[in-house]
């Protein structure tokens, strides 16, 4: 159920996925791009989890020292193979080592939402994981998938909107996986409205 409110929705990002989930549930929304600078890759010294929090905090921060009125949305999806995160794939050759280890394995994906209301600011920040099990595809498998072009962008090297039907949802959430949590997203709204 989508959560109303009067003020605008402000999408920090360039993700088509994102919004298109986004108008299919119905939102009204705005998109402004946060800076290049705005996305740090994962640390180190971060697990997976505090990555993808952070990083949604600093997209959102970003875009709200732009924007003087609104509900700024800001997320970011990590994929996590055996506690290490697997971002987005710098080439085709990381991309295929990527979809290589992935193959036959359960992983994560975490998605972390940050709601910042300008101009109280009043922030939310809070995250979702869903477990995937991707099957054991072939060296032609991927080599195929790699041609598609699909990969690029896509945290873990791989779309489940692609529709390949290689990945399998063992617990959690689809739309995180595909890199938005609506149902986060609607409780985090509705709490945001209280």
């Amino acid at each position: 159920m989508m959560a109303k409110f009067a003020e605008s929705l402000i999408l920090a990002s360039q993700s088509p996925r994102r919004q298109l989930l986004l108008r299919e549930a119905g939102y009204d929304v705005t998109v402004i791009t946060p800076s290049p600078a705005a996305e740090t890759p994962p640390r180190l010294d971060e697990t997976p989890r505090e990555s993808v929090l952070r990083i949604a905090r600093e997209k959102a921060e970003d875009v709200a020292s732009r924007v003087e009125k609104g509900i700024i949305l800001a997320g970011d999806t990590l994929a996590e193979l055996n506690g290490q995160p697997l971002g987005k794939p710098a080439d085709r050759d990381h991309a295929r080592e990527i979809l290589q280890a992935l193959r036959g394995q359960d992983h994560f994906v975490w998605s972390a939402i940050c709601l910042w209301r300008r101009p109280l600011d009043e922030i939310l920040v809070d995250v979702d994981r869903t477990t995937v099990k991707m099957a054991h595809l072939s060296d032609e498998e991927i080599e195929e998938y790699l041609d598609s072009g699909l990969w690029e962008g896509k945290a873990g090297a791989f779309g489940i909107q692609d529709r390949t039907g290689w990945v399998e949802i063992d617990k959690g959430s689809l739309t995180n996986v595909v890199g938005l949590p609506m149902e986060l997203l609607s409780r985090m709204l509705s709490q945001m409205n209280q």
